[in-house]
C-alpha cells in the first residue's frame, strides 16, 4: 500500500511589504537629493531665460544683501577674497568659481568680485534662477 501526499510544500516569499519599503526609499532619496548642495547660502538670485548645470568640480563665492563673502559656506573678508580663493584653486586645477550674488545688489559689487577673477584668470560663473 503506497502513501501519496495530497499536497507539496512549495516556498513563499510575502513581497506584500516590499513595494512600501521601496516607496519610502525613493521618498528619502529624493529628498535628501534636493538638500544636496551644501555649499549655497540661500539667497534671491538673478533670472535669466536659460539656465545650464555644470557637473565639474567648483568653488561657491555667496555675497550676501548686506556685502557679507562666503567661500564655500567659509566667511571671508572681501580683503582675504583673493588669496582665499587662489589657495582654494591651487588645491585643484581646472576649477570653475560661481558666483552667487543678490539681484538686488549693486553692479559696482558684482564688478569688484569679477575683477578677482580677470586679475587671476579664474572661471567665474554667475549663478541664476529659472524665470
Amino acid at each position: 500500500m503506497s502513501i501519496k501526499r495530497k499536497r507539496r510544500f512549495h516556498a513563499e516569499v510575502a513581497t506584500s511589504s516590499l513595494s512600501d519599503i521601496m516607496f519610502f526609499l525613493l521618498l528619502f532619496f529624493l529628498i535628501i537629493s534636493t538638500l544636496a548642495n551644501p555649499n549655497v547660502i540661500k539667497m534671491a538670485l538673478p533670472k535669466a531665460k536659460s539656465n545650464e548645470k555644470t557637473n565639474k568640480q567648483y568653488i561657491s563665492l555667496s555675497v550676501t544683501e548686506d556685502k557679507k563673502f562666503y567661500i564655500d559656506k567659509q566667511a571671508v573678508a572681501f580683503e582675504e577674497l583673493e588669496t582665499t580663493l587662489m589657495s582654494k584653486m591651487n588645491k585643484e586645477k581646472d576649477q570653475t568659481v560661481i558666483v552667487r550674488i543678490p539681484f538686488n545688489l549693486q553692479v559696482q559689487d558684482l564688478v569688484d568680485v569679477l575683477q578677482i577673477g580677470v586679475k587671476n584668470n579664474l572661471k567665474f560663473v554667475i549663478a541664476t534662477s529659472p524665470k
